[in-house]
């Protein structure tokens, strides 16, 4: 019996196994996303690649940003200029999947997102010889978030920033949010920054 097992490719002790257990038996190893062990898949996300625009449009809640305004594209999100800045270096970044919450995302999103967050922060602080950054979430409505998307504010910080009033900070981001007591800029304004902090990112561009 053994050797007619191996002859044709089957382990013996499968002869007195019934086919559909051994399905059940291998069908929780199998790494699908609904029960994947992050601790040992996680790193097959790999380093972060500077993707070309893959949109001339993209969303952000019901607002429209363009192509121009965005200077970073990963798989799951962008980073993109701020219409509004209270500060040099004012940028934002989101998931490029609409949700609303940060517990909505999903691991890939998560380790994404805040990657880009880092990369972006380490080169803001290098172009505007900035000593801090705050990184800020308001993570629903009761949090102070206006536009349903989740949207992460990566802020470069110096010690002269509102004349060395830190916590003002909390009211700009407030009003920021609100579109208060701030000149909207032009889209040629908010692509020439973009560009530049695009070639900073990748230096292959210039």
């Amino acid at each position: 019996m053994i050797s007619e097992s191996i002859r044709y490719g089957r382990h013996p002790f499968e002869e007195k196994v019934h086919d559909n257990y051994i399905v059940a038996l291998r069908l929780p190893f199998q790494p699908v996303m609904s029960h994947r062990r992050h601790d040992l898949y996680r790193l097959a996300l790999g380093p972060l690649q500077l993707l070309e625009p893959s949109r001339e449009v993209y969303d952000f809640g019901e607002y429209p940003i363009q192509k121009g305004s965005v200077f970073f594209e990963t798989t799951f999100c962008i980073a993109f200029v701020n219409l509004k800045p209270f500060l040099p270096g004012h940028i934002l970044v989101v998931p490029k999947r609409r949700v609303e919450r940060f517990v909505d995302l999903i691991y890939e999103e998560i380790a994404d997102l805040f990657h880009v967050v880092q990369v972006v922060q380490k080169m803001l602080e290098k172009k505007y010889f900035a000593t801090a950054t705050n990184i800020s979430i308001q993570d629903g409505y009761d949090a102070g978030q206006t536009v349903r998307h989740l949207h992460v504010h990566v802020i470069p910080r110096k010690p002269s920033d509102f004349e060395g009033g830190h916590d003002q900070l909390y009211e700009e981001l407030e009003s920021h949010e609100k579109g208060k007591n701030r000149r909207a800029r032009t889209q040629d304004e908010m692509s020439a920054e973009a560009l530049e902090y695009r070639r900073l990112l990748n230096p292959a561009e210039n």
